[in-house]
């Protein structure tokens, strides 16, 4: 940051100890962790253990962490075929409590012949410690408002933000931050591997999942028996040259967000109505945004929405079209003077509590990524990103650009990340790629960049909406995936399959009950991804 570099150096040298050169291989390496396996959570039969791996795979004998794992064990054990670890993305994201909550009903199918192994990763959720910035996220988190744009863009102030949350997130968290990279996570893995008694272990990663799949098939090429990465992450790019990666990212909000309107202004009574006085859902949509950011409405809690809180609580919608009904009726409700539909949605953005509070997911999906990802030090580079990503987004610029500031600020580096090549052998087990091609998050050629980089890969296709497919959305996706799983089979090149999730108006019968499911509580209730990955 050129005409700011004394300041910058100033925040690295109060924030955390310099960082030296990497340390010398050690001899011997980390001991496998013993499990003690006990009843935990409300689903029967799931079982939760820690396990004790090192803080620092440079020094195997050093200090540990201890990270949260839950089983679910094979329904179907006389045909029993491994241990099948599953990641639901962040990075940030939890796995283990989902199984504690659900069990085998998760996923029945794949439960049948393997135990599923959820495990919080180091910094995350329930192994300790945790990453906890204690964070407001809409007022000092990566995505607090105001938005930044170039209309009210003050760089003191932006810097002054961004560093009090980089200071207050290392003072709470101190060194972990320099250790949760995702090769870190994946050599836990590869330790719980060997403490199952598993030569092999067979992975499911979703989103950010996925970059933590092609980082243990890099590493651990020979330590796989099947593979699949669902909504991917173009790996390459998520790690050295991450602003690269998230424009695309909000390239695909917006091209999400033009498909929902589409569906709308095709079938304004699945749409709830809205877009129907108009018969232009876009430009009632931008109407609603705009009338929101001159005047915020009221809302039953004593709060308000104002248009940065609509945005946001779009995008979220956006990660699933299951959500376009709960979505629409947020936006009709908005436009026509009830605000707390969309304002449970910005919540749910934020990952905001009930008591005011904040799921600290937030700070685990910024922390986590900046301790790996290689993004510039020029200031320039940030003001030039986010003047880009307002003329090129009319509605998500949020997603990219100035707020990536935070990331060439963070001081917390990890030695031990993995940044490439990505390019698997070929002796090395193919994993398989599931794409959507209008999926949001992970967009469509970005998972085709992934399939190139590996060279060893096999991609099959969900034309459909949303983010990752495997589950409710095709039968057609499942059976390729569980064939691939549970047989080793891969699906032909070029196998594509169609969403089956329809959106359109409720039955006359079901319109009440549909209306009273769209609800704040509602909301709080769906699997809704926090951030992008």
């Amino acid at each position: 940051m050129l005409t700011r570099r004394p300041a910058l150096a100033a925040i690295l040298a109060c924030a955390v100890t310099a960082i030296g050169a990497p340390a010398a291989v050690a001899k011997s390496g980390p001991s496998a962790p013993e499990l003690n396996w006990k009843p935990c959570g409300t689903a029967p039969n799931v079982t939760c253990t820690t396990a004790a791996v090192p803080a620092d795979y440079d020094k195997p004998k050093g200090r540990t962490y201890s990270l949260f794992v839950a089983k679910s064990p094979a329904t179907d054990p006389a045909h029993r075929i491994g241990s099948l670890f599953i990641n639901f993305g962040g990075p940030g994201g939890t796995t283990a409590d989902r199984f504690e909550a659900r069990g085998q009903s998760y996923f029945p199918g794949l439960n049948k012949r393997f135990d599923i192994i959820g495990m919080d990763p180091r910094g995350v959720g329930q192994s300790t410690p945790s990453i906890d910035c204690k964070a407001n996220q809409e007022t000092l988190g990566i995505y607090s408002q105001p938005f930044t744009t170039p209309e009210n863009l003050d760089v003191d102030a932006l810097l002054g933000k961004d560093r009090a949350y980089i200071r207050q997130c290392v003072r709470l968290n101190g060194d972990l931050l320099e250790h949760v990279s995702t090769a870190n996570v994946a050599r836990d893995i590869d330790l719980l591997r060997q403490s199952l008694g598993e030569s092999k272990i067979t992975y499911f990663g979703f989103s950010y999942g996925t970059f933590l799949g092609s980082t243990y098939a890099n590493l651990f090429p020979s330590h796989y028996r099947a593979m699949v990465l669902d909504g991917p992450v173009d790996a390459d790019a998520y790690i050295n040259d991450p602003q690269r990666d998230l424009a695309a990212q909000t390239s695909g909000f917006e091209r999400a967000l033009g498909r929902f309107l589409a569906a709308c202004a095709h079938d304004t009574a699945a749409c709830r109505g809205f877009g129907a006085t108009s018969g232009d859902p876009w430009d009632e949509f931008d109407q609603l945004v705009d009338r929101l950011d001159a005047h915020p409405a009221a809302t039953s809690d004593g709060r308000t929405l104002d248009g940065d809180d609509a945005r946001a609580g779009t995008a979220v919608a956006l990660y699933n079209k299951r959500n376009w009904p709960t979505l629409a009726q947020a936006l009709q409700n908005a436009d026509t003077g009830s605000p707390d539909l969309m304002r449970a949605l910005a919540d749910a953005f934020y990952g905001r509590n009930d008591d005011g509070t904040y799921d600290p997911a937030g700070d685990r999906y910024f922390t986590i990524g900046a301790t790996e990802q290689r993004y510039p030090r020029q200031l320039r580079s940030y003001l030039r990103a986010g003047a880009q990503s307002w003329d090129q987004h009319e509605h998500f610029s949020f997603n990219n650009g100035y707020n990536e500031l935070n990331y060439g600020l963070s001081p917390a580096h990890d030695r031990d990340a993995f940044d490439g090549p990505w390019r698997l052998a070929g002796s090395a087990v193919t994993p398989l790629v599931v794409a959507t091609t209008y999926d949001p998050a992970t967009p469509y050629h970005g998972a085709r960049n992934l399939v190139r980089e590996l060279g060893n890969a096999r991609m099959i296709t969900m034309r459909g909406d949303g983010h990752t497919a495997y589950g409710s959305n095709s039968a057609c996706i499942n059976a390729a995936v569980e064939g691939y799983l549970e047989q080793g089979t891969l699906p032909p090149a070029g196998t594509q399959c169609k969403q089956a999730v329809p959106f359109a108006a409720p039955a006359p019968a079901a319109s009440a009950a549909s209306r009273r499911a769209a609800t704040p509580a509602a909301v709080r209730r769906m699997q809704l991804h926090v951030r992008p990955y």
